[in-house]
């Protein structure tokens, strides 16, 4: 019988959520989880003893050490096998803290679902990890009680992510999203409706009487028209063919 590992707590997310090298797309890409992320987070960035870090993460000073040998290995064999890398999955629940924008959210009421749209000028913006605003909408007894557009304050996946885990949202409308991105907002518990475009206030409208019009299986789509994540890497995009998956 398996043994059951305790939940790892992670404080936050990846930036990015892969890596891979500047003149070839790696097919054989080494996954990073994001408990094993959290050490090399905690230890080598901020700097914390093991002992800091087992606290932190609720788990064992041994735990820890094992994790952490687990992440330098890895990372050690994309630098010198030139390897691609994948950050996702792992046993871990999420400890997001309010950053000061999404203390400024009105309080969800407990009965009430909150669905953010990723926003720009009315309409729904065009990729996940690039949106400099969402539009949160409260709803209950299916009708929009409250809604307000909030700046995101953060770069990059991992910090929309936790954006909207610390803004208790339960449900994202978007277009593009990469797969990691969706990796981790369905562990937060965030439902997922991606690629989908128009207007944002008649989209949520739609959602609400169940005609939402989405692709279950949305991609990244944050590049120029035609393009396909598997095959650019010019000079400037690095993605490695995932683009944060």
């Amino acid at each position: 019988m398996p043994k059951n590992t305790k939940c790892r707590r992670i404080s936050g997310l990846p930036g990015q959520f892969g890596f891979a090298p500047s003149d070839i797309i790696g097919e054989d890409a080494l996954q990073l989880t994001f408990d094993e992320f959290e050490t090399i987070r905690l230890l080598d960035a901020e700097g914390m003893t093991q002992e800091q870090c087992a606290d932190k993460m609720g788990v064992a000073r041994t735990t820890v050490t094992a994790m952490y040998d687990n992440a330098r290995k890895k990372i050690a064999k994309v630098l010198v096998e030139g390897r691609s890398l994948i950050i996702s999955g792992g046993n871990v629940c999420f400890n997001f803290s309010q950053d000061d924008s999404t203390k400024n959210i009105r309080e969800k009421g407990d009965s009430e679902m909150r669905v953010a749209v990723t926003y720009e000028n009315g309409e729904i913006f065009r990729h996940f990890g690039h949106t400099a605003q969402f539009k949160v909408y409260d709803i209950e007894d299916g009708k929009i009680v409250h809604e307000e557009v909030v700046d995101t304050n953060g770069q990059g996946h991992g910090a929309l992510a936790g954006f909207l885990f610390g803004g208790k949202v339960d449900t994202l409308i978007c277009g593009g999203i990469g797969g990691g991105a969706q990796v981790a907002l369905g562990e937060a518990g965030i439902k997922l409706y991606g690629g989908v475009s128009g207007n944002a206030d008649e989209a949520v409208k739609a959602l609400i009487e169940g005609r939402l019009d989405y692709n279950p299986d949305v991609k990244c789509d944050h590049h120029s028209e035609g393009h396909n994540c598997s095959d650019y890497h010019d000079e400037d995009h690095h993605c490695g063919g995932h683009c944060g998956h």
